[in-house]
Protein backbone atom coordinates (compact mmCIF):
# COMPACT_ATOMS: atom_id res chain seq x y z
CA UNK A 1 0.00 0.00 0.00
CA UNK A 2 3.03 2.31 0.71
CA UNK A 3 3.80 2.32 -3.26
CA UNK A 4 -0.04 3.36 -3.98
CA UNK A 5 -0.20 7.24 -5.49
CA UNK A 6 -3.16 9.48 -6.06
CA UNK A 7 -2.61 8.24 -9.98
CA UNK A 8 -3.30 4.89 -9.14
CA UNK A 9 -6.72 5.48 -8.00
CA UNK A 10 -7.57 8.47 -10.84
CA UNK A 11 -7.70 5.58 -13.18
CA UNK A 12 -10.58 4.42 -10.99
CA UNK A 13 -12.76 7.68 -10.87
CA UNK A 14 -16.62 6.70 -10.53
CA UNK A 15 -16.05 2.97 -10.17
CA UNK A 16 -17.51 1.33 -7.51
CA UNK A 17 -15.42 0.16 -4.15
CA UNK A 18 -17.52 -2.51 -1.43
CA UNK A 19 -16.39 -1.53 1.99
CA UNK A 20 -16.62 -4.53 4.34
CA UNK A 21 -17.97 -4.04 7.97
CA UNK A 22 -18.63 -6.73 11.11
CA UNK A 23 -21.05 -8.68 10.16
CA UNK A 24 -23.08 -7.71 7.63
CA UNK A 25 -23.07 -6.74 4.04
CA UNK A 26 -20.41 -4.59 2.56
CA UNK A 27 -21.67 -1.05 1.21
CA UNK A 28 -21.31 -0.09 -2.13
CA UNK A 29 -19.58 2.84 -2.49
CA UNK A 30 -18.25 5.24 -5.60
CA UNK A 31 -14.65 6.94 -6.04
CA UNK A 32 -16.15 10.38 -6.33
CA UNK A 33 -12.65 12.20 -5.64
CA UNK A 34 -8.78 12.03 -5.64
CA UNK A 35 -6.68 14.87 -4.30
CA UNK A 36 -3.03 15.64 -3.53
CA UNK A 37 -2.41 16.72 -0.27
CA UNK A 38 -0.44 20.04 0.63
CA UNK A 39 3.15 20.55 -1.19
CA UNK A 40 5.39 18.33 -2.37
CA UNK A 41 8.82 18.71 -0.68
CA UNK A 42 10.72 15.56 -1.09
CA UNK A 43 13.21 14.46 -3.72
CA UNK A 44 14.06 11.68 -5.80
CA UNK A 45 12.07 8.58 -5.46
CA UNK A 46 9.94 9.83 -2.53
CA UNK A 47 9.16 13.05 -4.71
CA UNK A 48 6.93 10.51 -6.79
CA UNK A 49 4.51 9.42 -4.54
CA UNK A 50 2.79 12.39 -2.91
CA UNK A 51 0.12 12.58 0.11
CA UNK A 52 -3.06 12.61 -0.97
CA UNK A 53 -6.57 11.75 -0.11
CA UNK A 54 -9.72 9.42 -1.38
CA UNK A 55 -13.67 10.59 -1.33
CA UNK A 56 -15.56 7.63 -1.50
CA UNK A 57 -19.56 8.22 -1.21
CA UNK A 58 -21.60 5.72 0.41
CA UNK A 59 -25.41 5.33 1.06
CA UNK A 60 -27.05 7.95 3.28
CA UNK A 61 -27.37 5.33 6.23
CA UNK A 62 -25.94 3.77 7.69
CA UNK A 63 -23.37 6.04 8.74
CA UNK A 64 -20.51 3.98 9.51
CA UNK A 65 -17.89 5.69 11.89
CA UNK A 66 -14.47 6.38 11.69
CA UNK A 67 -12.56 3.08 11.66
CA UNK A 68 -10.09 0.81 9.40
CA UNK A 69 -12.42 -1.06 6.38
CA UNK A 70 -11.79 -3.63 3.79
CA UNK A 71 -11.98 -1.93 1.13
CA UNK A 72 -12.56 -4.25 -2.34
CA UNK A 73 -12.07 -3.32 -5.86
CA UNK A 74 -12.46 -5.15 -8.94
CA UNK A 75 -9.16 -4.33 -10.44
CA UNK A 76 -7.13 -3.26 -7.10
CA UNK A 77 -8.51 -5.82 -4.72
CA UNK A 78 -8.56 -5.47 -1.20
CA UNK A 79 -6.98 -2.68 0.99
CA UNK A 80 -7.49 -1.80 4.46
CA UNK A 81 -8.04 1.79 4.85
CA UNK A 82 -8.49 4.44 7.60
CA UNK A 83 -12.07 5.64 6.73
CA UNK A 84 -13.32 8.84 8.36
CA UNK A 85 -17.33 10.26 7.58
CA UNK A 86 -16.87 14.02 6.40
CA UNK A 87 -20.78 14.63 6.13
CA UNK A 88 -23.53 13.77 3.74
CA UNK A 89 -24.03 15.66 0.22
CA UNK A 90 -27.63 15.33 -1.94
CA UNK A 91 -26.38 11.49 -3.08
CA UNK A 92 -25.13 10.14 0.35
CA UNK A 93 -22.44 10.02 3.24
CA UNK A 94 -18.76 10.82 2.30
CA UNK A 95 -16.23 8.96 3.55
CA UNK A 96 -12.49 10.06 3.34
CA UNK A 97 -9.02 8.14 3.58
CA UNK A 98 -5.99 9.62 3.63
CA UNK A 99 -2.25 8.34 2.52
CA UNK A 100 0.93 10.09 3.53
Amino acid sequence: MEKLTGADFRLHLNQTFRIHKESSEPLESELIEVSEVGPDSREGEAAARRSFSILLRGPAEPVLPQAIYRIEHAEMGALDLFLVPIGPDNQGMRYEAVFN
